[in-house]
């Protein structure tokens, strides 16, 4: 009966026990219940607000590339600029150059002879012959050249007839050299060979001896000489001076026929140029 008794009274308390341990539980359920609510409120807060903030650094990040992009773009602009203005430099300075070789070609060609030239023959009695090509008679000779003949034997040669001189120099295949410019020559006169002749700078004495025989178209005769020369003191130069018809054959022959009306259509003198 005692047993029985205890079991009946315990058996409240049981209940209350569990009652309140399933009460407290049903609060922490609650609590829980309510801070996971908060959390998942909280974590949808952050999440709406996410896509704000993303759409802000998408902006930025485009406001970048766009400014990145400018300034690729600029910075490619100006280097073709610089480059097209580098290239029309380099045109420029090009066409310069041969608009500089073709004036410089022009005015080369401008001081080149013609067909009709003007012939000088000179030289002390004692000295050798000079022979001076000039496009007029006050022009720089284009062709002077000194030949180791005397002249008093040309003007013999040409005293008894006709004078055919002859000029011969050597090709040079790796050379473009102007006929008229040649350095150095073989010369013949009637056949006969006569030595070597040599092309001349006109220096203030040959182109003194022009000026002097500047106003004679056509003719012969003796000038005086430099008597302070010691070389010249017999104070004479023999000249002769017409007019030469110029015959171009080729670039390696060209031939100087003296223009005279009383010789009836022959030339007293004659000179060839040829490059063999």
């Amino acid at each position: 009966m005692k047993t029985i008794m205890a079991k009946n009274i315990q058996d409240p308390a049981s209940k209350r026990q569990f009652h309140w341990t399933t009460k407290v539980s049903s609060e922490d359920e609650e609590v829980s219940t309510k801070s996971c609510s908060k959390a998942i409120e909280e974590v949808r807060g952050e999440k709406d607000k996410v896509p704000v903030d993303s759409n802000s650094s998408k902006n930025l990040l485009e406001q970048v590339k766009k400014e990145d992009n400018k300034q690729v773009q600029e910075s490619a602009a100006t280097s073709a600029n610089a480059t097209r203005k580098k290239l029309q430099a380099i045109a420029v300075s090009r066409l310069r150059s041969v608009l500089t070789a073709f004036g410089r070609h022009r005015a080369h060609f401008q001081q080149g002879l013609g067909t009709r030239v003007v012939g000088t023959l000179f030289g002390n009695r004692r000295g050798h012959v000079h022979f001076a090509f000039q496009k007029d008679p006050n022009s720089q000779p284009v062709f002077l050249i000194e030949l180791a003949t005397p002249i008093t034997g040309l003007v013999r040669e040409m005293a008894s007839g006709l004078a055919r001189i002859a000029l011969e120099c050597d090709k040079e295949e790796k050379k473009s050299t102007r006929l008229l410019e040649e350095p150095r020559w073989r010369t013949y006169c009637n056949g006969k060979r006569c030595g070597f002749a040599a092309r001349r700078d006109c220096g203030p004495k040959e182109w003194n001896i022009l000026k002097a025989v500047e106003p004679i178209s056509m003719g012969a005769g003796v000038l005086p000489g430099n008597a302070d020369d010691a070389a010249e003191s017999d104070g004479e130069l023999m000249y002769m001076r017409a007019k030469f018809e110029r015959v171009v054959g080729s670039r390696d022959s060209e031939a100087f026929y003296m223009m005279n009306p009383d010789s009836n259509g022959a030339p007293e003198l004659s000179i060839y140029l040829l490059r063999v």
